[in-house]
C-alpha cells in the first residue's frame, strides 16, 4: 500500500506514545496539575490497554512487599534486608493516595471498577525456608508501613487462610506463611480506561487510536518533531511537542534509540514472556480468596517467583498461577519478531554480550522453561494446589516483559529487573524501561518523570501535589502520624475495609 504525507501538524505541549497505565497515569497528573496545557496521547493498537496494562496480561497485584519474598533478602549474618521491601512499599502508597484522590474529587466513580481487597500472603515449606520466614516476619511486623502481619506454621490456621492450598497436602512436611489483609487485586486495564476517559473529557486532550509514533528528533529549538503513522489511512502524521513522554511498554526501548539522546547510548532489552495457568472451574476459583506467593528456584530471575493469585476482573473473581518464563523476540505480545534484532547496536552490543556471558542460569531456565510440558507445569501447580487436576487449568499467555541491559564498567554489562527512567539532559523527552513493580508503582515512577523533567514547575504545582498525594516530599515511614493518617483514609476513600 502506498502512504501518503499530510501537511497538517498538531502541536501539542506533551506527547504520550503509548495507550498504558504509564501513559494515562502521567496524563492524569499533568492535567490536574496544569488544566490549560494540550495533551496528545498515541497508541499502536484499536483501544487503550491492550499489552501488558490488560488485565489478563498481568497478575493484577498490587506490589507493596507485603507477600513478594525477592525483596527481603536474608543477609549472610542471618538478618532481614527489608530496605527494598520499605521503598517498594513507600512507591505503592504514592498510587493509593492519587487513587484514593480521584475517587473522592469524582475522577473515579467507584474504586471497586479497578480496585479489590484480597489478602497478601507469603508460604513456604521446609525447615530452612520457614526459618526464614519468621526472620522475615519479625523484621517486619512492627513496622508502621507493615502492620497487621501475621505468621503461623499450625496448618490448621493455614487452611483457614488459603483452604484450597492445604486441601489433600501430605502431612510431615514442615509449611509456614504470612498474611496480610491489606493486599490489593488491581485491574490496570480497567483503570487506564477510567484515566483515560477522565483525559478524554478535558480540553485539550486528544486520543489518536491506531497511530503508530514512527520516529522523533529534536529541532534547533529544542522542540520535538514527532512522525506518526495513521494506521487505518496509511497517511504520516508530523506532530510538534515540546516534551515527549515514550511510555509503550516494551515498545519503548527502539523509540528511545531513535530519539538520538545521548543518554540512549548503550541501553539494550532482553525480551521475557509470560504464561499462565488460569482456572475454568468456578468451585474451585470459589475456594481461594489470597493471592500467596511462594520463592524462586534457584537461578530462576525474580519475576519467575510462582503465586496464586485471586483476580477480580469487570467485578468476577478469577484464579490464575504461574507465571511460566518464555522466550520470544518481541518487545511486545503484538510486536515483531525482528524486534530484539533491530535493537542491537554497536553501543549496546559490548553490553548485551556480556549479559549473555555473565548470565546462563538464565539462560538455561529460560530453555527448561520453554521445552517443559504440560504435565511439568502441572507438578509445579501442585506445589500450591496438590489436587489440581488438568482439566480445570487452560494456558494462557501474558504480556512481554523487556527486562533493562546497560552498560557495566566492571562487568561489561548488567541486565536489570526492575524499572528505569531515562530521561534527556535538557528534560524535553523521558522514557519508561523494565517491568516489575511496574504499573503498581506508576505513580511514584510518574513523579519522578516530573521532578527530572518539570523541575521549574514544581513551586507553583507544590501545593496541589500534596493535596492529591498529602505524603509527598518524604517517606511515610519516618512520619508514623502521617502513616497512620493515609492508611485510614485510604482505606475508607478505596473501599478497601475488606
Amino acid at each position: 500500500m502506498t502512504s501518503h504525507t499530510t501537511r497538517t501538524e498538531s502541536a501539542y505541549d506533551v506527547v504520550l506514545i503509548g495507550g498504558g497505565v504509564m501513559s494515562a497515569t502521567l496524563g492524569a497528573l499533568l492535567k490536574l496539575l496544569q488544566p490549560d496545557w494540550s495533551i496528545g496521547m498515541f497508541g499502536r493498537l484499536d483501544n487503550v490497554a491492550k499489552e501488558s496494562s490488560n488485565a489478563w496480561n498481568n497478575a493484577g497485584t498490587g506490589h507493596a512487599a507485603l507477600c513478594e519474598l525477592n525483596y527481603t533478602p536474608s543477609r549472610a549474618d542471618g538478618t532481614i534486608d527489608i530496605s527494598k521491601a520499605v521503598g517498594v512499599n513507600e512507591a505503592f502508597q504514592l498510587s493509593r493516595q492519587f487513587w484514593a484522590y480521584l475517587v473522592e474529587s469524582g475522577v473515579i466513580a467507584s474504586p471497586r471498577a479497578f480496585l479489590n481487597p484480597i489478602p497478601h500472603m507469603s508460604f513456604v515449606w521446609g525447615d530452612e525456608n520457614c526459618d526464614y520466614l519468621r526472620r522475615r516476619y519479625e523484621a517486619l511486623k512492627d513496622h508502621p508501613l507493615f502492620g497487621g502481619m501475621r505468621f503461623s506454621t499450625d496448618p490448621a490456621q493455614l487452611a483457614q487462610w488459603m483452604p484450597l492450598v492445604m486441601e489433600g497436602r501430605t502431612a510431615g512436611t514442615k509449611l509456614a506463611a504470612t498474611w496480610i489483609a491489606s493486599g490489593t487485586d488491581v485491574n490496570f486495564g480497567a483503570l487506564t480506561h477510567l484515566l483515560v476517559n477522565f483525559l478524554s473529557g478535558q480540553q485539550g486532550f486528544d486520543l489518536k487510536l491506531s497511530h503508530e509514533v514512527e520516529d522523533l528528533k529534536q529541532d534547533a529549538s529544542g522542540a520535538w518533531r514527532v512522525s506518526v503513522r495513521d494506521l487505518t489511512t496509511n497517511t504520516t502524521v508530523p506532530v510538534a511537542a515540546r516534551f515527549v513522554f515514550i511510555g509503550a511498554g516494551g515498545g519503548a526501548l527502539p523509540l528511545l534509540q531513535k530519539t538520538g539522546i545521548p543518554e540512549s547510548k548503550g541501553v539494550g532489552g532482553f525480551p521475557v514472556s509470560g504464561q499462565f495457568l488460569r482456572c475454568t472451574n468456578p468451585d474451585i476459583i470459589a475456594r481461594h480468596h489470597a493471592k500467596v506467593y511462594g520463592k524462586a528456584s534457584v537461578g530462576a530471575p525474580p519475576m519467575s517467583v510462582p503465586h496464586l493469585d485471586t483476580r477480580v476482573i469487570d467485578g468476577k473473581e478469577g484464579l490464575l498461577f504461574g507465571p511460566y518464563a518464555g522466550f520470544s523476540t518481541k518487545f511486545l505480545k503484538q510486536g515483531s519478531l525482528w524486534d530484539l534484532p533491530k535493537s542491537i547496536r554497536m553501543d549496546n552490543l559490548g553490553a548485551m554480550l556480556a549479559v549473555a556471558r555473565d548470565n546462563m542460569p538464565l539462560t538455561r531456565y529460560l530453555v527448561q522453561q520453554v521445552l517443559q510440558s504440560n504435565e511439568t507445569r502441572l507438578n509445579a501447580l501442585r506445589d500450591f494446589v496438590p489436587n489440581a487436576r488438568s482439566e480445570d487449568w487452560e494456558l494462557i499467555t501474558a504480556g512481554q516483559r523487556v527486562q533493562v541491559i546497560k552498560k557495566d564498567e566492571k562487568k561489561g554489562g548488567v541486565l536489570q529487573f526492575g524499572t528505569e527512567v531515562i530521561t534527556g539532559a535538557n528534560g524535553t523527552v523521558a522514557a519508561l524501561l523494565g517491568a516489575s513493580p511496574g504499573a503498581s508503582t506508576a505513580v511514584s515512577i510518574m513523579l519522578t518523570v516530573i521532578s527530572k523533567c518539570f523541575a521549574s514547575e514544581l513551586p507553583r504545582w507544590d501545593a496541589k501535589l500534596k493535596e492529591m498525594i498529602p505524603s509527598y516530599g518524604g517517606p511515610l515511614a519516618d512520619r508514623p502520624d502521617l502513616c497512620a493518617h493515609v492508611h485510614d483514609w485510604t482505606t475508607r476513600a478505596l473501599q478497601l475495609e475488606g
